[in-house]
């Protein structure tokens, strides 16, 4: 495993050297590199120093110019304008850089933190006895994202899933099943989510009907709240059965999003409930929170109602039921004092911004949180649909999550078959890439967008092998398998002494950002980033193949070599960069 510095941090270091050395006065200073059109790098810091010290920026531009050290890395430097330094790199420089990230297996030179930290990432958050439908599709997509691309820098992550596993509604479900027990078994060892789904679904509108209906049965039910509530041995094992029959489900779901989820990463609401008491206490006698109309609150200065009036953070009610708050305090209590998280990443719809707002102010307030140990929301916006309101069906309904995998799977699997003869793909390779392009397609829609923005889902165009969508950059990636597969006695090689073609250039270039790319991602927690960089990739390498050919018997050897060694390499960065999105990249296509 080899970090591989960027060029463009090669370069800053050069020049941040060449500034200090022509200009000691200055200190530390900024060369302000970035990618430009005019050159491969311009550095722009010269001017904001040259107006510091009441100098000429193109005098000081030439000093620092004069001193940078002769070497393999830089082409050309021209002074610009009123004191810019436009860079170019050598080509060599280019290719060495790149052969270096080739040698380093699948971290293709990406570096490792070296003091990691744990973060606990809270996502794909269904809820128990109920179907998922398009509200959870990006909670998981993002979350799933999220903690790919932060286990591949090096965080230690751990995953949360918490579950909607707790409630007054349990009382009447569970009162329905003590008077039906049959109502949830199998006919064998094992059912499929559907088929659980079914059976839940069965249970909450029989139950729902009697407790509409029939006072007497209301009754029994609120009694049976009291029972949970109470951890009475019998209720809580049949409170258990709808929460394992939920589990079959959720994981059938997640099965078709290609997603991989562990029992031990649920921890639902029921988790914290033996710390809801201890938490009251702790921020009662801390005077974090407060009592007001015989409630347990917590005020802040700038959140006020329509009347003006505070609104508070209930975490205890009236009735001496607890709020939401209490758990999710409690969640950070545990997470921070028991996994020793220093960072909590919580996957929110954006709509819950204003309760995760006060939530992390008191847990700030009551010492949980603080300089050393971070809570962050990463909120996203609504699903629409292509009339720009919320996704739903024609008669008005929530989308639900399978029935819309199971739309993007069809239609994906018919663009595949469409072109399945092309390339002589079997029945049963057309399935399983159709499964692929469909799942990555609602994927890469959802993680291509930045996520607190509303987006439309329009199944035609995520499906589309034109434009910025993941079956562009599928093909991309078959398109090289392909190459490299006819490539016959040909192996890709380095060839840093050769001179590179301008799409060359612009491929390599690109190449060598993936780190720094993935550094910015994991830092601001930005998946579209990582898949804007992708689809850029796709475009170089679109723009490479029409304007670079490849095999051809009209190429020295070494030429056709290195053009191998440079689409290969894309190859591993697409593939690698997809996978972290959770995205698959077929071999054939």
């Amino acid at each position: 495993m080899a970090s591989v510095p960027s060029l463009a941090s090669t370069l800053q270091q050069q020049l941040a050297d060449a500034l200090t050395a022509a200009l000691p006065e200055a200190g530390t200073a900024d060369p302000l590199l970035r990618r430009s059109d005019r050159a491969d790098f311009q550095a722009n810091g010269i001017l904001a120093l040259a107006k510091k010290l009441k100098g000429n920026p193109r005098e000081l531009a030439t000093k620092v110019t004069d001193a940078l050290p002769a070497g393999e890395l830089i082409k050309d430097i021209e002074v610009s304008g009123p004191g810019f330094l436009n860079i170019t790199l050598t080509d060599g420089a280019i290719v060495r850089t790149l052969a270096a990230r080739a040698a380093d297996g699948d971290r293709l030179g990406v570096p490792v933190k070296t003091d990691p930290g744990t973060t606990v990432v809270d996502y794909a958050q269904p809820n128990v006895a109920k179907e998922m439908h398009v509200g959870h599709l990006r909670s998981a997509v993002i979350g799933d994202a999220m903690v790919q691309i932060l286990e591949f820098t090096g965080e230690n992550v751990v995953r949360r899933h918490h579950i909607g596993d707790w409630g007054t509604q349990f009382g009447m479900l569970i009162q329905y099943l003590f008077e039906h027990p049959d109502e949830l078994k199998h006919e064998g060892d094992e059912t499929d989510g559907e088929a659980a789904m079914s059976s839940l679904n069965r249970v909450y509108k029989a139950s729902r009907v009697l407790f509409d209906s029939d006072e007497e049965f209301k009754a029994r039910s609120r009694d049976r709240v009291v029972a949970l509530q109470a951890g009475d041995p019998e209720t809580l094992a049949h409170w258990q059965r709808f929460v394992d029959e939920s589990k079959i489900y959720f994981y059938s779901v997640f099965d078709k999003l290609d997603m991989k989820i562990d029992d031990p990463d649920i921890v639902g609401e029921s988790g914290y409930n033996d710390m809801l008491e201890e938490t009251c206490r702790i921020l009662e006698e801390t005077g974090v929170a407060v009592r007001s109309e015989g409630a347990l609150c917590v005020f802040f200065d700038d959140v006020k109602g329509p009347d003006g009036n505070p609104v508070p953070l209930i975490v205890k009610k009236t009735n001496g039921g607890y709020g939401y708050a209490a758990t999710d305090l409690s969640a950070i209590r545990d997470r921070v004092q028991g996994l020793k998280a220093d960072s909590l990443l919580y996957v929110v719809d954006a709509r819950q911004s204003l309760h995760f707002k006060m939530v992390f102010e008191t847990a700030r307030r009551a010492g949980w949180l603080n300089e050393d140990v971070k809570a962050h929301q990463l909120a996203f916006g609504t699903v629409l649909g292509k009339d720009g309101k919320p996704f739903k069906t024609r008669e008005g309904v929530t989308v639900r999550l399978e029935d819309l995998l199971d739309e993007a799977v069809e239609r994906a699997t018919a663009v595949v078959r469409e072109k399945a003869g092309k390339v002589g793909l079997s029945e049963e390779e057309i399935v399983e890439n159709g499964r692929y392009v469909g799942v990555g397609a609602v994927k890469y829609a959802d993680l291509s967008t930045s996520a607190v923005r509303d987006y439309k889902f329009d199944l035609d165009q995520m499906v589309s092998l034109n434009g910025d969508t993941s079956v562009y950059l599928q093909y991309a990636y078959a398109r090289i398998r392909s190459i490299l597969r006819k490539a016959g006695d040909a192996r890709p090689a380095a060839h840093p002494e050769l001179d590179l073609a301008p799409a060359e250039r612009a491929l390599g270039l690109h190449l060598d950002q993936f780190g720094e790319v993935l550094a910015e991602v994991a830092e601001g927690y930005e998946p579209h980033k990582l898949a804007a960089y992708l689809y850029q990739l796709a475009s170089h390498l679109t723009t490479f193949y029409d304007q670079c050919q490849v095999l051809s018997d009209e190429n020295a050897p070494e030429v056709v070599e290195n053009r191998l060694f440079l689409v290969e390499l894309t190859a591993r960065t697409l593939h690698q960069g997809m996978k972290l999105l959770g995205i698959r990249t077929p071999e054939r296509l």
